[in-house]
């Protein structure tokens, strides 16, 4: 067994012979615009995206500072919200705060009963006033975020956070508060779980297509928790789009991924054109549905001659480009996938992980994976052009993705409303010719005997996004009703 950490390019085709049939200038393909907008003759719309901000109340709850207390008497409370709330706009710029002053109980009902379509609340504990005005929000069972301004609400914060902790953790999820808090003296910290809000708000609006027979969390789970609606379809749409793909346009994807990776092995170009088109095709069924992820029975479809091409060239494009393309109509994993896109801005990589425990290590392995871990905007890594290892047919792409970084590994169960979760730190490439293509090794944080515990439960599948994202996960799990059960 071989680690890879960055190959040299060593193309096993010839470029040459490949790109004599790929004239056409491909400068469109490094515009930066959106794949949606090449599908076909004269075709300029781009693939959906979510628009519409979130809308937040932002509370200030404080007493007069007319006497002693904290922060201090004469404390100018109007100075430190001209501080606060431009901060908190340009750190969350997908949430509209709506703006109001709570000095007591009465205040936060009279807040609550006019609030019919706010999505969410930020209780920012000013100073120190004894009025319960987080305690009433929260009971509310809306989303709440508590936040402290340090050394001004400490006292209250701390009452009022450790009660919704509690309340949080009411089994009877009808009853359950949905409450995060955040004590921090970086505005990024208290902006980080803000945007919570704003990933809520997209996957309100976003619609995942499932072509196939499918396994994993139901539609109808998705849709009453996230607000995500999936589609299932079976696979005549995609074939029809894949057959009116245009030709040219698809060359010049096929060129663009071919000159890009360090090197191609086994596939043709017919091959790779092929995925080609077949990535055409489902940017013009996401554009149709206006969806923004796609997960399609590949294993299946293709083994059963209801697919021509493998999708995975076509999922790792959607995957750099900031939307998701999910392998073997995994619903569950789609809906993770999502979720951290839209809470990261990073992709989400599908695995089937393998224990190796005289290494600490946990490798996550599979034939679809990014090549821009860090997101759209960020550096890409080298990859390589493969067939798929168990039926050596297809193309496919090895990852070959960055080292010493921390990772963080889940997997969000609606129907359970429970997220699993572990974190590791990626340490080598393996290059190994059995099993899926990218194999990414990765050093355990925590305990690796406990890693064994819950696959029985839920299944083989991992998603594993690139960053130490524990805090945000639990902030997003609290406002969203889940529990989290650490898996290492």
């Amino acid at each position: 067994m071989k680690t890879t950490d960055s190959p040299g390019k060593n193309p096993c085709v010839s470029r040459r012979c490949f790109l004599s049939g790929c004239a056409a200038c491909t400068a469109i393909l490094c515009s930066g615009r959106w794949p949606g907008a090449l599908f076909a003759n004269g075709m300029t719309q781009t693939l959906p995206q979510p628009k519409e901000k979130a809308k937040i109340r932002l509370l200030f709850a404080y007493s007069p500072s007319d006497s002693p207390t904290w922060p201090n008497i004469g404390y100018d409370f109007e100075k430190r919200k001209g501080q606060i709330l431009p901060a908190l706009k340009k750190g969350c710029p997908d949430i509209e705060f709506l703006t109001v002053d709570a000095m007591s109980v009465e205040d936060a009902t009279k807040v609550l009963e006019k609030d019919s379509e706010v999505d969410g609340y930020v209780v920012y504990m000013l100073g120190l006033g004894w009025a319960e005005v987080g305690e009433t929000i929260a009971a509310s069972l809306r989303p709440t975020i508590y936040v402290d301004n340090l050394y001004g609400g400490s006292g209250r914060f701390l009452i009022s956070t450790a009660k919704a902790k509690r309340m949080n953790q009411n089994p009877d999820k009808t009853k359950a508060w949905k409450v995060a808090a955040v004590s921090s003296s970086d505005i990024h910290d208290v902006c980080s779980a803000i945007n919570c809000f704003a990933c809520m708000k997209k996957l309100k609006q976003s619609t995942i297509l499932r072509v196939g027979t499918g396994f994993g969390a139901e539609p109808e789970a998705i849709r009453n928790v996230f607000g995500t609606r999936v589609l299932p379809m079976e696979f005549t749409p995609l074939n029809e789009l894949y057959n009116k793909a245009d030709m040219e346009i698809a060359r010049q994807w096929a060129n663009k991924w071919f000159k890009e990776a360090d090197r191609v092995i086994e596939p043709t170009k017919d091959e790779i054109l092929k995925s080609a088109r077949m990535y055409l095709a489902m940017c013009e069924l996401l554009r149709q549905n206006d969806a923004q992820a796609i997960t399609i029975n590949c294993l299946g479809g293709f083994y059963g001659n209801q697919i021509t091409a493998y999708p995975c060239l076509g999922f790792f494009q959607l995957n750099n480009d900031g939307f998701v393309g999910a392998c073997e109509a995994d619903t569950t994993s789609t809906i993770t996938m999502l979720v951290m896109t839209y809470l990261t801005g990073r992709p989400g990589y599908i695995s089937d992980p393998v224990i190796d425990t005289s290494k600490n290590q946990i490798i996550y392995a599979h034939c679809v994976a990014s090549n821009k871990v860090f997101g759209p905007a960020g550096r890409s890594n080298p990859y390589h052009i493969r067939n798929h290892s168990e039926d050596r047919k297809g193309a496919v792409v090895r990852s070959l993705m960055p080292l010493g970084e921390m990772t963080t590994t889940l997997e969000f169960d609606p129907g359970r409303r429970q997220v699993i979760f572990h974190q590791a730190t990626a340490v080598a490439n393996i290059d190994d010719d059995m099993a899926c293509r990218t194999k990414l090794a990765a050093e355990v944080k925590g305990d690796i005997d406990k890693l064994m515990n819950y696959w029985d439960q839920w299944g083989w599948h991992r998603v594993t996004v690139y960053g130490d994202y524990k805090r945000r996960i639990q902030q997003f799990a609290a406002l969203t009703g889940f529990d989290i059960v650490e898996e290492a």
